[in-house]
């Protein structure tokens, strides 16, 4: 009798074959990089690639313990997340190789977060023993409101690990051009501008004086997130935006449908006045 783990493996082929090999390819690269990063000694990258291998695990845990069913695509753009975010972006350095990686992580972040919360409302809403039925509207709202929370969140968690262990999640940006009413030799409420900067200089507390060098003023982490939040905020709108008309015209929009997952024991709520609720 084969191991249930095979059986399931090729059930998984069967049914989901695009996912399957997909999946299979980014383990077998994750764990090639695992044993490279041994070699090295690098042992917190080897805790990043046994976390992937771990995150690469949930969605098919998340259909079987919600019993939910995953979109190919959805499932792929998740474990592409995933792998680009820790192996790629962090093990490989893409975040600093290629300045707009970050921003296009947390855009698709925002997409898949904004799917997610559609997502939870949305299987409620067509269960059979739910009892009430929101507008379409209403869940492109609090998708749009779940992810750009999940976005504010993450960016505590960045900000937390900055201040704590000096992480620089919050990657700085050089600005030629700063306002501060710090700078407001009266003590005042008027923000005295620089303009031109090309260089700062860092006095320490022993007297020691470095120039950065960056070729301006080094920001510390504040145009990063609001950059991060403002590309989180268009992936959550383009969702948001994409499920409303799921809803409009449910089992027509075929785009959507890739992106939005289905509980298996759901069915359209009976059209009872007594038992809808419009929101």
């Amino acid at each position: 009798m084969a191991h249930p783990r095979i059986e399931t493996l090729k059930k998984s082929w069967h049914e989901k074959r695009s996912v399957t090999l997909v999946y299979i390819l980014l383990r077998i690269s994750v764990v090639l990089v695992m044993l490279a990063q041994i070699f090295n000694g690098n042992f917190e990258n080897v805790f990043l690639c046994v976390l992937t291998l771990l995150l690469f695990t949930m969605p098919g845990l998340l259909e079987r313990k919600l019993d939910i069913t995953l979109p190919n695509t959805l499932q792929i753009i998740i474990l592409l997340f995933i792998y680009a975010a820790e192996i790629l972006g962090e093990i490989g350095a893409y975040y600093v190789t290629f300045p707009y990686w970050d921003t296009v992580l947390h855009t698709l972040n925002g997409f898949l977060c904004a799917a997610i919360g559609f997502s939870l409302l949305d299987i409620l809403n067509r269960h059979n023993e739910a009892r009430f039925h929101l507008s379409p509207l209403y869940l492109a709202i609090v998708a749009f409101c779940f992810s750009m929370t999940v976005g504010v969140i993450w960016e505590f968690f960045e900000c937390t690990m900055d201040q704590l262990f000096f992480l620089d999640m919050q990657k700085d940006t050089v600005v030629n051009t700063i306002g501060s009413i710090m700078l407001d030799s009266t003590g005042g409420n008027t923000p005295y501008v620089l303009k031109n900067i090309t260089d700062v200089i860092v006095v320490q507390a022993d007297g020691t004086q470095t120039a950065l060098g960056l070729g301006g003023y080094l920001d510390i982490g504040l145009l990063d997130t609001m950059e991060d939040l403002f590309v989180n905020f268009i992936g959550a709108l383009t969702f948001s935006i994409i499920g409303y008309f799921y809803v409009r015209s449910r089992g027509k929009n075929k785009f959507a449908k890739r992106f939005i997952p289905v509980a298996n024991n759901s069915a359209t709520p009976a059209e009872d006045p007594a038992d809808k609720t419009e929101s």
